[in-house]
C-alpha cells in the first residue's frame, strides 16, 4: 500500500475501528480498567465506567475481557434500547440459551439457576453492559435487582455499566438510589492531556511500525490538542486526515499545515473544551452585530458557565430534546421544560408541565416575569437572564471579562 511505505509503516495507525493492541494505557484508562478488574475478585463487584464518546471504553472493554481467565463466564450487552423482558433475553443469550418463548418469571429462574450453577462449578460470573446510558430506569432497575442474586455465601454475579457521560445524569436521579447504593466504584474517564496526547500519537505511530516518534513536527501536537480536545477519537480522526494531505503533497513527515488543511477538509472549528477566548469572541462578534437581540441567557451548572446565548424578541423553549433553542442534555431536565417568551414589555418563563418543575430561588414557579439578573433552575442547571436593552456592554472586552469558562452556543450538559 503507497500511503504505508511512504510514511515506513506496517499498517495504519490511526484507525477508528477499536483494536486492543493499540490501546494507550494513560493514568485515566489504566485506573479505569483496575476498577473492571477489581470485579473478578470483588464478589459484590458492581462498577461502573463513563466517558465521552470517542474517549476509548469500547478499546477498554475488549482488552479487559481479551485478558480474563478461564474461570470467568461473562456476556456483553451492546444493544441497550431494550424492555426489561428483551434485556433479560439479550443476557441469557450470551449465556449460551435459546430464551425467545419464555415469560419474564421463566427467564429469571433460568438466569438464576445459570449463576448458582455457575458459583457451584468455581466459576465466576461477569455481566457487561455498554452503552449503559440508553437503559430504560425499569431495565436498570432488573440490573439491581440481578446484582442482589446470591449463595448463602455472597452474591454471584458482577456488573460492569459502561456508558456516555449522561449515564452519570441517570444514577443520580432520585429513582435510582438502591442502585446506586449497590454500585461498588465509579470512574469517568476525561480527555488526554496535551503530554498524554504526544504519547497516545506516538503510541500509535510505534506500533504500527514507526517507533522513532519523528513522523510528525513539533509544531503539529498543539494544533491536534486544540482541535480534538485530546478526545482520542477526534485526535485519530484528525491525525489520519493529515497524513493523506501530506501523502499528497509527498512530504516526509506531517507538519502544522498538513493539520490545518485537515481540519479544513473536515470542516471542524476549535474542540469546546479548548476553546476559552475563541468561543468568547465569535460570540461578541455576532452579538454585536445583532442589535435586534434583547434577551441573553446563560447556562451554569454547578457554579461553572456552560453556555451564553442572545436572542431576539419572540418564544424560546429549553430542554432536553435537541430541537429546543436551548438543548441541555440532563435527565433532570424534562424534553420541553419551560418556554421563555420576550418582546417590548419584558421576559417572561413558563413551565410547560414539567416533571422536575422551574424555581426562583426555593419558590417553584408556573409563570414569572424575569428581571435583569435573574436566576433559574432546571434541575442540576441555572439560567440567567440578562436584558441586553439594559445591560449591553460597552465594548468586546467587557463582555470577555463576564463571561469565564468554555461556552458552547447550542448544547450543554454531559
Amino acid at each position: 500500500m503507497p500511503y504505508l511505505e511512504h510514511f515506513n509503516l506496517r499498517e495504519q495507525p490511526f484507525r477508528l475501528t477499536p483494536d486492543p493492541d493499540f490501546l494507550y494505557w494513560s493514568k485515566q484508562h489504566a485506573r479505569a480498567k483496575a476498577y473492571m478488574e477489581s470485579t473478578i475478585w470483588l464478589a459484590d463487584g458492581f462498577v461502573v465506567i463513563t466517558g465521552e464518546i470517542g474517549s476509548g471504553k469500547t478499546t477498554l472493554l475488549q482488552s479487559f475481557l481479551d485478558e480474563l481467565d478461564d474461570d470467568v463466564v461473562y456476556a456483553v450487552v451492546s444493544q441497550t434500547q431494550l424492555t426489561p423482558t428483551q434485556f433479560l433475553q439479550a443476557v441469557l443469550t450470551e449465556f449460551g440459551f435459546k430464551p425467545f418463548d419464555k415469560r419474564k418469571v421463566e427467564l429469571l429462574d433460568m438466569l438464576n439457576m445459570f449463576l448458582i450453577e455457575q458459583y457451584s462449578n468455581g466459576k465466576k460470573v461477569v455481566l457487561i453492559v455498554d452503552e449503559a446510558q440508553n437503559l430504560m430506569h425499569r431495565v436498570l432497575e432488573e440490573i439491581r435487582l440481578m446484582s442482589g442474586i446470591e449463595t448463602h455465601k455472597e452474591k454471584v454475579l458482577r456488573i460492569i455499566l459502561a456508558g456516555q457521560p449522561e449515564l452519570k445524569d441517570t444514577l443520580d436521579s432520585p429513582g435510582l438510589k438502591q442502585l446506586v447504593q449497590r454500585v461498588r466504584l465509579r470512574f469517568h474517564i476525561g480527555p488526554l492531556d496535551s503530554r498524554e496526547m504526544r504519547e497516545y500519537i506516538n503510541h500509535r505511530l510505534a506500533v504500527a511500525g514507526r517507533p522513532d516518534g519523528k513522523l510528525f513536527e513539533e509544531d503539529a501536537f498543539d494544533i491536534i490538542q486544540r482541535y480534538s480536545g485530546g478526545v482520542p477519537r477526534l485526535i485519530n480522526t484528525l491525525c489520519d486526515t493529515a497524513m493523506l494531505c501530506s501523502f499528497a503533497d509527498e512530504k516526509p513527515t506531517v507538519s502544522a499545515d498538513d493539520i490545518m488543511s485537515a481540519v479544513a477538509e473536515l470542516d471542524w472549528k476549535e474542540h469546546e473544551s479548548t476553546t476559552g477566548r475563541y468561543r468568547k469572541m465569535q460570540q461578541v462578534t455576532e452579538r454585536l452585530n445583532d442589535r435586534s437581540n434583547i434577551s441573553q441567557l446563560e447556562v451554569r451548572n454547578d457554579g461553572e458557565s456552560i453556555s451564553v446565548q442572545a436572542f431576539p424578541a419572540g418564544r424560546i423553549i429549553v430542554g432536553r430534546s435537541p430541537d429546543n433553542e436551548i438543548y441541555i442534555k440532563s435527565k433532570f431536565v424534562s424534553r420541553h421544560h419551560a418556554q421563555i417568551v420576550s418582546d417590548e414589555n419584558g421576559c417572561t418563563i413558563e413551565d410547560l408541565n414539567s416533571t422536575n418543575g422551574v424555581f426562583m430561588g426555593e419558590k417553584q414557579v408556573k409563570k414569572q416575569q424575569l428581571r435583569d439578573g435573574d436566576v433559574v433552575t432546571l434541575g442540576a442547571y441555572e439560567l440567567v437572564y440578562t436584558d441586553l436593552r439594559r445591560s449591553e456592554p460597552a465594548n468586546e472586552e467587557d463582555f470577555l471579562d463576564d463571561s469565564d469558562g468554555d461556552d458552547e452556543a447550542s448544547v450543554v450538559g454531559e
